[in-house]
């Protein structure tokens, strides 16, 4: 890893968050009907031989009706390699959450969050995946006062030479510290998304901050610990409507 890279992801990148962000982990819980989020942020990938990033990417979650929440992601990609640097727009995503079962003193909430990224970046210059791509995963999630888990996973469609489909699982835990602070961790494993490509698994440690109702930092770092040798950070500002 190369610290530079970690340096200029951090000062260039203005930020946001979510539930689910700043983890790779979702939960099932839909915006509230009629209310928005806004996040403007930055996800970052750093390994030894290369750099990927959003810098920024903004994204839009509108509560459409109760329990179902229409979901956007425009994002700016970044990507150093050997072979120099990219940057420029990379693949939209479209989603819909809906949670089919709501929680209750014994029992879990659970919804369903299908994605697809629709192909609008430059495949060449490693700014898009050049295909669209869908994952339809499963999320569950209890709280009990101020601890909260939740956990899933799903089928990732990946087409393109040389990919293969592959699966995403996730499990975090997060603590409310007080009503500004909370922590929380996961822990990820996911299949190979290439024909000689390997699995992988790893974990991140992050939190949220609340400065008002309205105004949220989210944050989190973390490393692989099997698979590619990768650390991972996220670092967002959100703003509910």
């Amino acid at each position: 890893m190369r610290w530079f890279d970690v340096l200029l992801i951090v000062v260039c990148v203005s930020q946001a968050g979510i539930a689910g962000p700043p983890f790779k982990t979702d939960d099932p819980q839909p915006v509230d009907f009629r209310h928005w989020e806004f996040y403007l942020a930055s996800e970052q990938e750093f390994s030894r031989d290369a750099t990927n990033a959003t810098l920024p990417h903004i994204e839009i979650n509108f509560g459409a009706f109760r329990n179902v929440q229409l979901h956007f992601v425009a994002p700016m990609g970044f990507v150093r390699t050997g072979g120099g640097v990219a940057y420029g727009y990379s693949d939209t995503e479209l989603g819909v959450k809906y949670r089919f079962l709501e929680e209750s003193d014994d029992a879990p909430q659970i919804g369903i969050f299908p994605l697809i990224e629709i192909p609008t970046g430059n495949a060449a210059r490693q700014l898009g995946q050049g295909s669209v791509q869908a994952y339809l995963p499963i999320w569950l999630q209890k709280s009990w006062g101020k601890f909260t888990t939740y956990s899933g996973g799903g089928f990732w469609y990946n087409p393109g030479t040389d990919n293969q489909n592959w699966l995403f699982a996730g499990w975090e835990a997060q603590y409310d510290i007080s009503n500004t602070v909370t922590v929380g961790g996961e822990l990820y494993y996911h299949t190979a998304d290439k024909r000689d490509g390997a699995s992988g698994a790893g974990f991140d440690f992050g939190g949220f901050i609340n400065l008002s109702e309205n105004d949220h930092i989210l944050v989190s770092l973390g490393r692989s610990f099997r698979g590619d040798n990768v650390v991972t950070g996220y670092l967002g500002f959100q703003y509910t409507l």
